[in-house]
C-alpha cells in the first residue's frame, strides 16, 4: 500500500479537527469565527497554543523516530512494542505505522525541504524538534491529513514532550512546508542537481551512491537501468504484509477472517491488511509468520531442488536428510524450513554466531515438534565444529541454505532508516565474510548435496560476484538452476514469462539465477543462487 494511498484511510481525528469553512485569522493569527455576520468574534489563543496534547498514534510513531535517532533502534523492532504500549487500535496502529515508516524512508527529501524553511543549519535544532518537524512534514506532503490538522497536533506534540518552547518554530516552519505541495518541492529540490543521480536522490530520498547501487544491479542482473525510478518509488512504497501459515502447523483462517487476502505468489501466504498482527492468536503461538513472499519462495525452492515428481511429497521437497541453515537468526526462514523438514522426515540444524539471535531462533521454531530441529550457537565458518569433527559423507548436509549478512539494499521498504545507516564501506567488510560462509556451506554439504546462497540484496558486488568467485575457487561444486526450483515453489502463472525474475548466468549460457525486485515482483529484492556439491 502506498503512502498517499494507506493516508486515503486518513487520519479521523484531523477529520474532527477540520475548521469551519471561511474560518480567517486576524494579524496576530488568531482564528475569527464566522458565525452570523453580526457576531464575529476572534478565538482566545494563536494556534500553536491550543493544542498541548501528544495523539497517541502520532505520539507512538515519534517514540520510534527518537529511538531511532537516538539508540541507533531499528523501526520495525521498536514500533509494534509501541503499538502495543498506547494500546492503538487498529486503525490508530496502521496511522503510527505509515507516519514512522513513511518519516524514515522519506527522511532525505524531507530534511532537504526543512533546510529551506529553517533559518539555522538542521544539526543545530534540537534532535527531538528534527523528529517532529520530519513527522509533520511527511503528514503534509505525503499523507491525505488535512494541512491544519498536521500542524496543529505536531505542535500538540512538541509541547506534550519537549516544552512550549520550541512550539512556534514548529508551527512557523510547518506553515512554510505546507505552503507548496510535493511536486512543488520536489521540483524547486531537484533544479540545481548536478546530475540525473542527484536528483533522483533528492526526488526519492535514496542516498546518491543507493541510487548507483540499485542502476548497476539492474544492468547486471539483465533489466533496463531505466527501471530505476520504479525500483526507487517501490522502495517508499509501504509494503503489503505477508503472512505464512507452517505447513501442518499454521492455519491462515483467523487471518483471512480479519480482511487479509490470499497470496498471489506463494502457497500458504497472506496479504494482510495492516494493524497490530500480534492481536491474531494465531500469530502470538508462532503458527503464522510475518514473512516476506521473496523470503519463502528461497526456502521453498532449496526444498524443492533437484526433485522430480516422485521424490517430492505435496510440499515439494525430498523425503528424509540432514539440512542446515547456515545464518539463521532471527529465525524466519528457518522455521518454515523446519516446518518442511518435520513433513518430510528431515531434520534441521539452525546455526546463529550471536547468543541473543539464537534465542530468537529458538523462539521461532518453537511451533514445530522438536523432533524437526536443533538450534546451535556458533560461528557458521567452523566447519570443524558443525561436523563434529566426522567426515562430511557421515555428517555432512544434504540441504544448506546460506543467508548471508549483506547490506539489505532490497529490503529498504521494510528497514526504513537502513539507507541512512549504510555506505560503501559496508560491501568491501561484507564481502569477505559473504565468500567464507559460502565456502564453509560447500565444505559442509556431503557429495550431491544443494547450498542455496541468498541476500536481501541486488548488488552485484554480494550476489553475483560472490558466487562466482567462490565457484573459481573449487572443483567440488557446480552451479544448478534456480528458476525452476522458484517457480516449482511458486503459485502457478504467478512468474510469467514477462516477469521473469532471472538472469542467464554468464551471459545466456548455463543455469540461472534468481533475482526478484519490489517493483516487478512485490517482494523484497531477494537474490538466490543454488550449488551442487559435486
Amino acid at each position: 500500500m502506498s503512502e498517499r494511498e494507506d493516508g486515503r484511510r486518513g487520519d479521523r481525528r484531523g477529520d474532527r479537527d477540520r475548521r469551519p469553512a471561511g474560518a480567517r485569522r486576524n494579524a496576530r493569527g488568531h482564528e475569527r469565527n464566522r458565525r452570523a455576520q453580526s457576531d464575529r468574534a476572534f478565538s482566545s489563543s494563536a494556534p500553536a497554543g491550543r493544542t498541548r496534547r501528544a495523539d497517541p498514534a502520532r505520539l507512538t510513531a515519534f517514540e520510534t523516530l527518537r529511538a531511532v535517532s537516538e539508540e541507533g533502534a531499528y523501526g520495525n523492532l521498536v514500533l509494534p512494542k509501541l503499538v502495543r504500549t498506547h494500546r492503538l487500535d487498529r486503525r490508530d496502529a496502521g496511522f503510527a505505522t505509515e507516519l514512522a515508516y513513511g518519516a524514515l524512508r522519506r527522511q532525505g527529501t524531507w530534511d532537504a525541504v526543512l533546510a529551506r524553511c529553517v533559518d539555522r543549519p538542521l544539526g543545530e535544532l534540537d534532535g527531538a524538534v528534527l523528529d517532529a518537524l520530519r513527522l509533520g512534514t511527511h503528514q503534509l506532503l505525503a499523507m491525505r491529513v488535512p494541512d491544519h490538522a498536521a500542524i496543529d497536533q505536531t505542535v500538540g506534540l512538541v509541547r506534550a514532550v519537549v516544552g512550549a518552547g520550541p512550539g512556534g518554530l514548529v508551527n512557523a516552519v510547518l506553515r512554510k512546508v505546507a505552503a507548496r505541495d510535493l511536486s512543488e518541492w520536489v521540483a524547486e529540490l531537484t533544479a540545481d542537481a548536478t546530475d540525473e543521480t542527484a536528483r533522483l536522490g533528492l526526488a526519492h530520498s535514496h542516498p546518491a551512491w543507493v541510487v548507483r547501487a540499485l542502476r548497476q544491479a539492474l544492468t547486471a542482473h539483465g533489466r533496463d537501468a531505466a527501471e530505476i525510478e520504479a525500483l526507487l518509488e517501490a522502495d517508499n512504497d509501504a509494503p503489503v504484509v505477508n503472512l505464512v501459515a507452517l505447513p501442518g502447523l499454521g492455519d491462515l483462517g483467523e487471518a483471512l477472517a480479519a480482511g487479509a487476502e490470499q497470496g498471489t505468489l506463494v502457497p500458504g501466504s497472506v496479504l494482510s491488511s495492516g494493524g497490530d498482527l500480534h492481536r491474531l492468536a494465531s500469530v502470538r503461538e508462532g503458527g503464522v509468520r510475518v514473512q516476506d513472499a521473496g523470503s519463502q519462495l528461497v526456502a521453498r525452492a532449496l526444498v524443492a531442488a533437484g526433485q522430480g515428481p516422485g521424490g517430492q511429497d505435496a510440499d515439494g521437497g525430498a523425503e528424509g536428510g540432514r539440512w542446515l541453515d547456515l545464518c539463521a537468526g532471527p529465525g524466519g526462514k528457518a522455521a518454515l524450513l523446519a516446518a518442511l523438514a518435520d513433513r518430510q522426515g528431515a531434520h534441521l540444524t539452525a546455526n546463529e554466531v550471536a547468543p541473543h539471535r539464537a534465542e530468537l531462533v529458538r523462539r521461532a521454531l518453537r511451533p514445530v515438534p522438536e523432533r524437526a530441529w536443533t538450534v546451535r550457537t556458533g560461528d557458521g565458518r567452523s566447519t570443524d565444529e558443525l561436523l563434529e569433527g566426522r567426515p562430511v559423507e557421515a555428517a555432512g548436509f544434504d540441504r544448506v541454505l546460506v543467508d548471508a549478512p549483506c547490506t539489505g539494499l532490497g529490503a529498504l521498504r521494510r528497514r526504513p532508516e537502513s539507507r541512512w545507516r549504510r555506505s560503501p564501506r559496508d560491501l568491501a567488510e561484507l564481502g569477505p565474510l559473504q565468500r567464507e560462509l559460502l565456502h564453509a556451506a560447500l565444505d559442509v554439504a556431503r557429495p550431491g548435496g544443494l547450498v542455496a546462497y541468498a541476500t536481501c540484496s541486488p548488488h552485484a558486488a554480494e550476489t553475483l560476484t560472490v558466487v562466482q568467485d567462490v565457484l573459481a575457487g573449487r572443483r567440488d561444486a557446480e552451479l544448478v538452476d534456480a528458476l525452476e526450483p522458484v517457480r516449482a515453489a511458486a503459485l502457478p502463472g504467478s512468474l510469467d514469462a514477462d516477469r521473469d525474475p532471472s538472469r542467464p548466468w554468464e551471459g545466456g549460457a548455463g543455469p540461472a539465477t534468481v533475482q526478484l525486485w519490489p517493483h516487478v515482483h512485490g517482494t523484497d529484492a531477494m537474490f538466490l543462487a543454488l550449488l551442487r556439491k559435486r
